[in-house]
């Protein structure tokens, strides 16, 4: 059997189907596979084939079970059935996610005649740890960090009971033999007690969880809060929060069923909900957008704080903004030192950084925003095997690798944004652990064609002998449609902030006519200057005055000098003047049509962010602004420009200028604007398929994050006919990059096109 089919209890499910159907034989783990040896009644062995294709335990993808007469002499009739020593067979290996603690272990969590009663570390076959510990496979015990906390004998029985479920559980413990909790000298129950009162005094706690450390405080205290974000140096961006159990998310936000879904699973991602108005929660927790991040306990540990603590709670990364999560003791006391007020560690060592997974509600399902903990490094189906065995680099922010070999990749953890030595380091290692779990060892490499990417150069520095440059928004289209697993042509509609063009200009709003080879540019946004480069992209305002004195000429004529001073009367004059001037001679302006810049000009126009501390800030205003208002679109018109359709956004800034100077409301003129870029993208779509353009559409890129505008470019795009795609368990902005590149790599390839 092959799959995720080590570490979700799938030995011990085996030996007890088989127990119970009366055969005899073995079970093993092989490399990254399962082998099963049966003897026994015809029916029986049908029967037991059926089973592990169908009844696999809930954590088990079973993707194919191969029979075959056995290698060895059968086993004799009467000799029981075993689970036998692992092997290292070679062949693709499949690295289990981390598991969110089970409604068995929950219940002797709170168990006061329990003997794991209040154990932070509770776990069996069917939840806890796995990537995170696993250090090898195949996945056994002594592989793993558990390796450290050898089993008591009560333990010992459990795990070689087959009636257990702990029956080789590999993290399994009990507070005699297992991890323990510690806090500056106190262990065990006393730790914990001394954490939990320093977050319900106000302050903040650095604990060490399953992929790294979070740090916590106390959701409901403005004072926490505002503490915690001058510590971190995170002065805007959303924290997430951890309640207790499902009627504390419902107090807090509104959940609909397919949310509901993704909340209470076994990956127990940070799903972002629409927030209720007046809750415990404070106002900074989530400034500048309707949506707060909410998730349940992952571990005992969590499981205890949200119980302990009888509040809504702060749980964010344990790093300093920008810098890779710490996930060990060391670097968490000397990074970290200046924001904990205290430290609640524990002994059992993190083997691999995981930062928590994100997804957000879209309709009737759940799109990903952060594949990380729980969800990666889940493999992912490619529709062109990887003839040989590769690694996509992925892009410089929301970074995340791909390996890829024959039908499937795996995408890598999330890092984060690669900009510095230390995030390149994180990369790096975990690109060295994927590699020896997996068993992947690239002999090509697949890269952004952005020379300055710390990815680009890293994979250029790679020792391989195939590389492969992917186009940045080729990357986006394709790895939707690899995701659904489309091999043909497809219409592709890339949003983002910024990606380099194969022309050498930066694109970010595109129409492209792509199969996962090639592509070709159909379609477009007009194009405006970023006075500064990324100065820009750091300040919304400098953007808009980009549009505002230097615009693509398409035939419409700028705002008027007035309208133009009804936006620059009140920013710095000198900024004004400067951009001006920059703008004019054309220096340090680098010209990108991109939807994401023109997200961030409207919302400056409509002063809901000149400034922003985080990629896309402006963009959630924006969309936070828009709320539910229904508004008629605002003028656009679309022109013909080096044999592609653009779009040509001066009418609509123009308009927003005059709605802005004339009071009106912002909140319509954010909910028009959107509607008008839905109309402007349909409008393309719909030449485009005029034109001989297949009649699906992948839709990727992080600005179809914004709930508001999928929704409204799905509608659109439906009512006239087409299949719309949109990725799910891949992330549309640059998180599933890495795995569009391997997308591409492989079918080129393949294709001998490299």
């Amino acid at each position: 059997m092959s799959g995720r089919v080590q570490g979700v209890g799938f030995r011990p499910f085996v030996h007890r189907a088989a127990t119970r159907l009366g055969l005899d034989g073995w079970v093993l783990n092989a490399g990254g596979h399962v082998e099963l040896t049966v003897a026994g009644a015809p029916g029986a062995v049908e029967r037991m084939v059926t089973l592990v294709r169908e009844d696999a335990p809930p954590l088990a993808e079973v993707r194919r079970v191969e029979t075959a007469p056995p290698r060895a002499p059968l086993p004799e009739a009467g000799s029981g059935f075993s689970v036998r020593a692992s092997t290292g067979a070679a062949g693709f290996r499949d690295v289990p996610p981390d598991a969110a603690t089970c409604e068995a272990c929950l219940g002797e969590l709170f168990d006061p005649g329990d003997r794991r009663y209040r154990y932070p570390f509770v776990n069996c076959a069917d939840c806890g740890p796995r990537s995170t510990v696993i250090e090898d496979l195949p996945y056994d015990r002594e592989r793993t960090t558990m390796r450290h906390f050898p089993l008591c004998a009560p333990c010992a029985a459990q795990y070689a009971d087959p009636q257990d479920r702990r029956f080789h559980a590999e993290p399994v413990a009990c507070p005699a033999c297992g991890p323990r909790l510690s806090w500056e000298g106190l262990t065990g129950e006393a730790a914990l007690r001394a954490a939990v009162a320093a977050v319900l005094g106000g302050g903040v706690v650095a604990v060490k969880g399953l992929g790294g450390y979070q740090l916590v405080c106390d959701a409901t205290n403005a004072a926490a809060v505002a503490l915690l974000r001058e510590r971190k140096r995170r002065p805007a961006k959303p924290f997430a929060v951890m309640v207790r159990d499902v009627a504390a998310v419902r107090r807090l936000a509104r959940l609909p069923r397919a949310a509901h879904r993704a909340l209470t699973s076994p990956a127990r991602p940070v799903v972002l909900l629409a927030a209720r108005g007046r809750t415990e929660v404070v106002a900074a927790v989530r400034p500048g957008t309707d949506r707060v991040g909410l998730f349940l306990p992952t571990t005992g540990l969590h499981h205890l704080l949200a119980h302990d603590a009888g509040r809504p709670l702060v749980v964010t990364s344990g790093n300093l903004s920008g810098e890779p999560i710490a996930i060990d003791d060391v670097t968490a006391r000397s990074r970290l030192g200046a924001v904990a007020d205290g430290f609640l560690t524990h002994d059992r060592p993190i083997r691999a950084r995981y930062d928590d997974s994100v997804v957000r509600p879209a309709g009737r399902t759940v799109l990903t925003v952060r594949r990380a903990r729980g969800l990666a490094p889940a493999p992912l189906p490619l529709p062109v095997a990887a003839a040989v065995p590769l690694v996509a680099a992925g892009a410089q922010l929301k970074h995340a690798f791909a390996l890829a070999e024959g039908e499937r990749a795996v995408l890598g953890p999330h890092t984060g944004d690669l900009s510095d030595a230390g995030t390149l380091e994180a990369f790096e290692a975990s690109y060295a652990g994927l590699v020896r779990l997996t068993g992947i060892a690239p002999r090509a490499v697949a890269h952004d064609l952005h020379p300055d990417y710390l990815s680009t150069q890293w994979a250029r520095a790679l020792p391989v002998g195939r590389r492969i440059a992917v186009q940045h928004h080729h990357a986006h289209v394709a790895a939707c449609a690899a995701e659904h697993g489309l091999r043909g042509r497809f219409l592709g509609v890339a949003y983002d902030g910024l990606g380099l063009g194969d022309d050498g200009t930066l694109w970010g709003g595109e129409i492209l006519l792509a199969d996962l080879v090639r592509y070709r540019r159909v379609g477009r946004f007009g194009a405006a200057p970023l006075p500064g480069g990324a100065a820009a992209v750091r300040r919304p305002a400098r953007m808009a005055l980009g549009y505002l004195y230097g615009a693509e000429e398409l035939g419409t004529p700028p705002p008027s000098a007035a309208m133009v001073r009804s936006f620059t009367e009140r920013l710095d004059a000198r900024e004004a003047a400067v951009v001006r001037a920059m703008v004019a001679r054309g220096v340090n302006c680098p010209r990108a049509s991109s939807a994401g810049r023109l997200f961030d000009a409207a919302a400056s126009l409509l002063g809901l962010g000149d400034d922003v501390s985080y990629e896309g800030q402006a963009a959630v205003a924006l969309e936070a602004a828009a709320g539910g208002t229904r508004a008629e679109a605002l003028p656009w018109r679309l022109a013909e420009a080096g044999g592609l359709w653009v779009y040509d956004p001066v009418p609509t800034l123009t308009a927003l200028l005059e709605g802005a100077a004339a009071g009106e409301r912002a909140g319509r003129l954010a909910a028009a604007f959107h509607t008008t870029v839905a109309e402007v993208t349909a409008a393309l779509v719909e030449r485009a398929v005029r034109e001989g353009a297949p009649r699906t559409v992948c839709l990727a890129g992080g600005c179809f994050q914004n709930a508001r505008l999928l929704g409204e470019v799905r509608a659109l795009l439906r009512a006239q006919g087409l299949r719309v795609l949109v990725g799910r368990a891949v992330p549309v902005n640059d998180g599933g990059i890495g795995y569009g590149q391997a997308a591409v790599a492989a079918a080129r390839i393949a294709g001998g096109g490299e």
